[in-house]
């Protein structure tokens, strides 16, 4: 396992539509609820902005042609959550990796492709168990806290793909939502 740091991106010009949703979001974590009911609260706000199209600018659908893109769409200023938008171009993927909070996502465009993960321990060498594989349209949310939120994202479809991720943590500051990468043996 290893630590990953995406490269940091700043945050991107806003929409009326995306003011409406952090301001939802944020109404949810000042609640100050553990992180299970935070992410289930944060994912009914988010399910009616998905496929919204003025949720972003064109400029935050842009992907990039070496991996999947992250755009920043906001930081709150105490840390507490962000919103990010996550672009992938078909075939692109994570590695296999946890977060450093509780996550909400939701797919704004096109759709993604999940493999869910469980953690092994053993001797000499932990491995992981793949325990899911899911396929998330356009619409679906799902969220999640860790321990145990171990998967690998990917766009298998032949478009591209946009999904709205909120997370329990700033990523602006941080670079990245990611914790560890996983780099296990695998058994299905």
């Amino acid at each position: 396992m290893t630590t990953h740091t995406a490269p940091r991106a700043a945050a991107a010009r806003t929409t009326e539509r995306l003011d409406a949703l952090v301001s939802r979001v944020r109404e949810v974590v000042l609640r100050g609820l553990p992180p299970e009911p935070t992410a289930t609260l944060v994912g009914e706000r988010l399910r009616p902005f998905l496929g919204d199209p003025g949720l972003l600018t064109p400029e935050q659908c842009e992907g990039d042609p070496d991996r999947y893109r992250q755009h920043v769409l906001h930081a709150e200023a105490d840390g507490s959550f962000s919103v990010v938008a996550l672009v992938w171009l078909p075939g692109q993927r994570t590695c296999v990796h946890d977060h450093v909070s509780w996550c909400v996502t939701g797919v704004h465009v096109g759709e993604e492709s999940e493999r869910r993960y469980r953690l092994v321990p053993g001797e000499p060498t932990a491995r992981l168990v793949a325990t899911e594989d899911v396929v998330n349209p356009r619409g679906t949310v799902c969220g999640f806290a860790p321990p145990g939120d171990i998967h690998r994202v990917s766009n298998s479809g032949t478009d591209r793909a946009v999904s709205i991720h909120v997370y329990g943590a700033d990523v602006s500051r941080l670079g990245s939502s990611i914790r560890r990468v996983y780099d296990l043996p695998t058994d299905r």
